[in-house]
């Protein structure tokens, strides 16, 4: 099986490498003499996808980079974005904040366009017959371009021109709404969706679920609850399911969280409650997403006792908890000051053998332990924590080297935990580079030239 893969990986990679050079000189891709590609049948489908995938990568960030922010501050919230103005602030040379601002111009406008041309060329030169997997490839990088009329003119030109092939179909214009609601385009992933019936695709409740949770995302609750109402109509083609419910619950305890309003807060984690009692009346079964949702808005808010309470619920109906429902109690713990019930709730859930405890788990306990001025504690969770197999941030450690120093425990800094911890944390920075290679290191010289 080895002997038989590895070669056509290495045929793609070599034919997306060839076309990146085309890509990146912005050459015609039918440039003679001497042709760039080899001929059929060394063009399949996988090669095809592996050279737009690699256009994309290289023109476009990923979205878990998009509105990434320097120092400690954590990431700022994902708000619809407005491309007409975006352009604008551009072209007059203003301030462009949000996504926009972390890419380069001029390839997020040269990766659609020579990505569709690539498209277009491979099936008219090379006689190439594209399927639906290329398609809805070719598609998603005209979405992460941002390129929604290129977008819908290809749809709408694909499902014309093929029509009794069914290239379109309703999971690749589900996945074109993911890709947008990660790019903060709701209103243009709604523009997508309403636009199945020109595709000649009909929604299902996938479709549905997939809009809901772009728009949850950019903070629009009010159209998110007009189309849940629609489900829920009597005799409706795609009523609601569990995953359905599950989306808004998690949205509103996740999203009401990062307002600054309490009363908005508030009012947000009850509609979330409304809806999980709702959920119960019709029948469904909630899962250990939709418990974990709540019990972290809860332990957010301070709501200790309704978080246990959900706890039990959850216990009783035969739904298992696993490290993020853990993470959530160690979480508030950790915040209140209240570190040995933190280490409870570790050791409980190491003992039930209900999840593997991570670099999530371990890290509010280290940070309270080093408030707390209980150093030594915090080094034998340090050093827990890297036996188990996990390495921990960056942060973490210089806090608990920094804190052993000023309490006169140098002694404790092992050479071998050291060597491991720096070992792991420059061996993530490597597999990162890899996804994204725009990033700096300061205060790591062994780090900073690569």
């Amino acid at each position: 099986m080895t002997t038989t893969t590895n070669p056509l990986r290495h045929n793609h990679k070599h034919l997306a490498n060839q076309a990146l050079v085309f890509f990146i000189k912005d050459r015609p891709f039918d440039t003679h003499p001497s042709p760039p590609f080899p001929t059929t049948p060394s063009w399949t489908s996988d090669a095809v996808i592996e050279v737009l995938r690699s256009i994309a990568r290289f023109s476009f960030h990923s979205p878990r980079s998009i509105g990434r922010q320097s120092g400690f501050r954590h990431r700022t919230p994902l708000r619809q974005r407005n491309l007409d103005d975006e352009l604008r602030k551009l072209r007059d040379g203003t301030l462009l904040l949000g996504p926009a601002a972390y890419r380069d111009p001029h390839w997020a406008n040269l990766g659609p366009r020579k990505a569709l041309e690539f498209f277009r060329w491979v099936e008219t030169r090379l006689g190439f017959t594209h399927d639906e997997v290329t398609c809805r490839e070719m598609a998603c990088v005209l979405a992460k371009g941002n390129a929604t009329k290129a977008l819908w003119d290809f749809l709408k030109e694909t499902s014309n021109k093929h029509n009794s092939s069914n290239l379109i179909t309703t999971a690749t214009i589900t996945c074109l709404i993911k890709l947008l609601g990660e790019q903060g385009l709701a209103n243009e992933a709604s523009l997508t969706f309403y636009r199945m019936k020109q595709f000649r695709c009909r929604p299902d409740v996938r479709a549905y679920n997939t809009l809901i949770y772009a728009l949850c995302r950019v903070g629009n609750f009010s159209k998110a609850r007009l189309l849940l109402e629609q489900m829920e109509l009597p005799g409706f083609p795609c009523p609601p399911d569990a995953f359905t419910y599950t989306i808004l619950i998690s949205s509103y305890s996740r999203h009401g969280m990062k307002t600054g309003c309490r009363k908005a807060v508030r009012r947000r984690l009850y509609e979330a409650g409304r809806l999980f009692r709702l959920m119960l009346f019709k029948g469904f079964v909630p899962d250990v997403v939709t418990y974990n949702a709540l019990i972290d808005g809860c332990c957010k808010t301070y709501r200790i006792q309704r978080a246990f309470e959900l706890f039990e619920d959850m216990k009783r109906r035969g739904c298992v908890p696993n490290r993020v429902t853990y993470d959530s109690f160690i979480r508030y713990y950790s915040a209140v000051n209240e570190i040995d019930k933190a280490i409870e709730i570790l050791r409980d859930m190491q003992r039930l053998n209900h999840g593997v405890a991570t670099c999530s788990s371990y890290t509010p306990i280290i940070h309270a332990l080093c408030e707390a001025g209980r150093v030594v504690d915090a080094w034998g969770f340090l050093v827990e924590l890297v036996d188990g197999g996990s390495i921990p941030r960056e942060y973490t450690y210089r806090l608990v080297c920094d804190a052993l120093c000023l309490a006169g425990e140098d002694g404790l800094l092992g050479d071998e935990v050291h060597k491991r911890i720096k070992d792991g944390i420059w061996k993530r920075y490597r597999q990162t580079m890899k996804v994204k290679p725009i990033m700096t290191r300061k205060g790591y010289p062994e780090i900073e030239p690569v």
